[in-house]
């Protein structure tokens, strides 16, 4: 039997943990909030009765190519209000610099409150985007699950993962310094969360795109262990990283199209930001179309093995899992293209080209299976259904099989529910699932609104948060989600009306299967 007082305690505290900004008040809150970090004192915002620190640094200004070093220690309290710089990238409207290693912190409160900790970390590829997108603000989501959210800023591109150890001696490391200061970002939670009212023993780390490939990689590596105890990866994986024989071929392709051999590649430690950059748009020499592609790297030093090849790898596979991608996840990509829309069959053919599809295989098969599996499919469909099968679904398939093989705990996901692209087209495209998590559908960015996304919103943040809080995503607002098991492939639609079934897009999972798979990049 439970004890009544206990029981009263606990009430009054969910009570208060459902409206933080009631319990500041009481407690006459008024101040911006004030943390000590193990490194200096900071002071932030509030927003809606959260508590905001931006632009917190959790590394030193990085030297170029090598391993992230912690932050010299401050004494006088530093504001705490504006993110920091994002990764030096091409494109992008924000500041830029390689002095990147900064990290936003959202909080009920600065209390004792020993809350689960969600740390998102970005896509963009391994090549582009920061922690301030506006879609991963953590105001709601912080709020509502009473957790602490943090984003993160790291290297990216060349600065992140130029595999240029085989080149220049005491740059061994060059190939992952990306993923090292995601380590470094995740030792400093573990150090300074308590401060800012989290738990250092229930950190969920969660990302979408190169955010969820990141966190696949990170769960083949060693140092990462012990750091993050329950992962999401939301059309993001990550089965093989990069061979070092194409890492450094894409290395000299970069470094020749600046103009040097491999024996001066010691000039890029000071070659100009901008010239680095720009050397990116060389055709990648292993895919041979597009720019330059930069990732984690099998150096079997941080990384000695690939993330889900040949099996689930060792080190991540007692953590509880969540593996998600969206029904139309290329018309993210591509629907925006005009020359992708009002496709005949005659012209389907030329859309799905070796580029597109990322496989050995003629257009004519792909074609003439989906019109065995899928008869009422227009060309336009085909497209957009066969590049996300073939291509950005089957890194994700391959991961929860492998961990359903190996006995881990896994919930997959697919996310129904449209948005709706620039171009006026609609599907569950490509980052759809991003505002649904952070519960910020109605946000000028997203594009994912309407009547029943805010619904889904309340099922998909919601069971974030319950695998934050207790490592399984169920919660009373959803139908039951079991886990992903072989033969079943148990998956959960997430929709107006959210449910369970077994193997959807079974006939295209299957028909893809028979091809190998290359990890796109890799």
């Amino acid at each position: 039997m439970i004890d009544r007082r206990k029981a009263l305690a606990s009430g009054l505290a969910a009570a208060v943990f459902a409206s933080p900004s009631v319990a500041q008040r009481r407690a006459g809150a008024t101040a911006d909030p004030r943390v000590q970090t193990r490194h200096g004192p900071v002071t932030g915002t509030r927003n809606d009765g959260v508590a905001v620190f931006k632009g917190v640094r959790y590394g030193a200004p990085t030297k170029r190519f090598m391993p992230p070093e912690p932050p010299a220690s401050w004494t006088d309290t530093l504001r705490a209000v504006d993110y920091g710089a994002a990764s030096p990238q091409r494109g992008g409207g924000e500041a830029q610099s390689e002095d990147c290693l900064f990290l936003n912190v959202w909080t009920p409160a600065t209390d004792a409150g020993k809350r689960p900790v969600m740390v998102y970390i970005h896509g963009g590829a391994y090549s582009s985007g920061s922690g301030s997108h506006p879609l991963y603000e953590g105001t709601r989501l912080s709020r509502r699950g009473d957790v602490v959210v943090v984003t993160v800023n790291h290297r990216l591109n060349v600065f992140g993962y130029a595999y240029l150890a085989p080149l220049v001696p005491g740059l061994e490391d060059s190939g992952n310094v990306g993923q090292l200061d995601l380590i470094l970002a995740l030792q400093w939670v573990r150090d300074n969360i308590a401060a800012f009212g989290g738990d250092p023993s229930r950190v969920m780390v969660f990302g979408q795109s190169g955010g969820g490939a990141k966190i696949a990689t990170l769960m083949a590596t060693p140092a990462a262990s012990g750091l993050f105890h329950s992962a999401a990866t939301m059309s993001g994986q990550q089965v093989t990283a990069s061979g070092p024989i194409n890492a450094r071929r894409r290395t000299e392709t970069w470094l020749a199209a600046m103009g040097l051999t491999p024996d001066r590649a010691a000039e890029t430690l000071t070659a100009p930001i901008e010239t680095l950059l720009e050397a990116m748009s060389a055709e990648d020499p292993i895919l041979g179309f597009g720019g330059l592609y930069f990732g984690p790297v099998l150096d079997f030093r941080s990384l000695p093995r690939h993330p889900f090849y040949p099996d689930a790898s060792p080190v991540g596979r007692h953590i509880p899992m969540i593996i998600g991608n969206t029904r139309e996840e290329t018309l993210g990509f591509m629907g925006n293209d005009p020359a992708n829309a009002n496709l005949t069959w005659d012209t389907l053919p030329a859309r799905l080209t070796p580029g597109v599809m990322r496989i050995d295989i003629d257009p004519a098969p792909i074609i003439a299976a989906y019109r065995r599996m899928k008869p009422d499919w227009t060309p336009d469909q085909v497209l957009i259904g066969a590049t996300t099968a073939g291509r950005s679904w089957r890194g994700a398939v391959i991961e929860a099989e492998e961990r359903a093989k190996a006995g881990s705990p896994a919930w997959v996901y697919q996310l129904d529910f449209p948005g709706e692209m620039p171009s006026g087209r609609r599907g569950a495209f490509h980052t759809a699932d991003i505002p649904l998590v952070f519960d910020n559908v109605d946000i000028p960015a997203s594009r994912v609104k309407g009547p029943g996304a805010q619904g889904v919103a309340d099922r998909m943040s919601d069971a974030f948060i319950a695998l934050a809080r207790t490592g399984d995503p169920n919660h009373p607002g959803l139908a039951r989600w079991d886990r992903y098991e072989l033969p079943r492939r148990q998956t959960m639609l997430f929709d107006v009306d959210s449910r369970m079934a077994d193997d959807p897009r079974g006939d295209e999972r299957a028909f893809f299967s028979m091809i190998p798979y290359v990890q796109p990049g890799t």
